[in-house]
């Protein structure tokens, strides 16, 4: 039997396809100040917007990612970037049709449900992770998981970056376009270069073999970490393990929260300190790709020191930024409490996400479902509240706002206090 694939070009693929289907973070953040113009919504209305996509990318994400331990991860992939091309046709459309200059609150329902469709993409995150961990060995988890989580989570900074570029010269219809024509060739793209891991691959070409054998196969050829049944079953084994659910909270304060502040940041640059869309653009960017890329070295520590020292290190960090960011009242605070916010949620999450192959090793799919999904939410959650801070203090609000992150810091630290001594025990 003719084998196809290696870990290597396993994780590139994932990476490739998290990457196109993430940048739907950015799918309002960039453009909110061109919507609010045409109309008027609340900061409430505003967040909720913003924050739509990450609704459907967050719960999608626990029953796509229990997926993987049935299939593999190509197929739930794959689907979940069909629903955000479609939902990104929808939305041009609706704006070829009516013209940006034309939009009212009676589009504001159907923005909110193409948002949803749009946000699958985001959901991949989940299953990706489950088909990079079936391909690597225990001890390259933290890599593995935090180049993929990485360079993956590059894409809603770059957007935050060129959408404000575009719009100026192709107006919000040709924008989106645009990124509708870079989604379709993207998911080309993955369909053709991504594998499964070998023991999925066995599986589907030998309804002969069974399970045991196909395991030992792919033992043979290198493979682990395998599944230990259905898509169900991976979501129960789960969540019966206590330590998933502290692992959820952990994931909602830092990547949830780092999905809220790349939607909302934007909104935050340009009426806080009075930036245009592109330094705001800029400055959302500077915080996506940081708290992106310090995952990949965020995922060495911990292979080197251990997920829960990491987690230790990485929440204090975001503690201190968090208390940066309510307390600014220069630029160059806030800059700092964005920078070290950046850092905390990027290496937290390498530190998560090492220590879900470690707790729940045969039914890493459901594990990576339920952290990811639940803790996305966090995504959905998050923007709202801080709109409603701006509604009741006013600009101040904007500041006022980061009290959440203080709060959740906080909790996270108790967390991640328990974990510890479970570990010790």
């Amino acid at each position: 039997m003719i084998l196809k694939g290696t870990p290597n070009r396993g994780l590139i693929g994932a990476t490739l396809g998290f990457f196109i289907g993430f940048a739907a973070v950015s799918l309002f953040g960039p453009t909110a100040k061109v919507f609010d113009q045409y109309m008027n919504m609340s900061n409430l209305q505003l967040g909720l917007l913003v924050a739509m996509a990450q609704l459907s990318g967050s719960l999608l994400r626990i029953p796509f990612g229990a997926w993987v331990d049935t299939t593999g991860g190509k197929k739930p992939f794959t689907i979940l970037l069909l629903f955000s091309a479609i939902g990104m046709a929808g939305l041009t459309l609706l704006l070829y049709t009516t013209g940006q200059e034309n939009l009212n609150m009676d589009h504001y329902p159907l923005l909110l449900i193409l948002a949803l469709f749009i946000g699958s993409g985001v959901a991949t995150f989940s299953v990706g992770i489950g088909q990079v961990s079936y391909w690597f060995p225990q001890k390259k988890q933290g890599w593995a998981l935090g180049a993929y989580a990485g360079f993956g989570n590059i894409a809603p900074g770059l957007f935050a970056l060129l959408i404000p570029l575009l719009i100026g010269t192709l107006m919000l219809t040709g924008t989106y376009l645009v990124w509708l024509l870079f989604l379709i060739v993207g998911i080309i793209i993955y369909v053709s270069i991504t594998p499964n891991a070998f023991y999925f691959q066995i599986r589907k070409k030998s309804q002969e073999i069974s399970g045991e054998e196909a395991r030992q196969i792919a033992k043979e050829n290198g493979q682990e970490i395998f599944p230990s049944g259905g898509a169900w079953s991976g979501l129960k084994k789960a969540a019966r393990i206590w330590q998933t659910w502290p692992l959820v909270l952990l994931y909602f304060t830092t990547f949830g929260g780092f999905l809220a502040l790349t939607v909302w940041f934007p909104t935050y640059w340009n009426e806080y300190f009075d930036k245009d869309l592109k330094t705001a653009g800029a400055f959302t960017m500077l915080f996506s790709v940081l708290a992106s890329i310090i995952r990949v070295p965020g995922g060495i520590i911990s292979d080197k020191i251990g997920g829960i020292k990491t987690i230790f290190i990485s929440v204090n960090i975001l503690l201190l930024g968090a208390i940066l960011l309510t307390f600014s009242v220069n630029l160059l605070m806030a800059v700092t409490g964005l920078l070290l916010m950046a850092i905390g949620m990027g290496v937290n999450n390498a530190g998560v996400f090492k220590l879900v192959p470690h707790y729940v090793k045969e039914a890493v799919g459901g594990a990576a479902g339920i952290v990811g999904g639940l803790g996305a939410f966090g995504g959905f959650v998050i923007p709202p509240l801080m709109g409603l801070f701006v509604d009741m203090q006013g600009i101040k609000g904007y500041s006022n706002g980061f009290i959440i992150f203080i709060v959740l810091a906080i909790v996270s630290f108790v967390c991640a206090l328990y974990l510890h001594r479970s570990e010790r025990n």
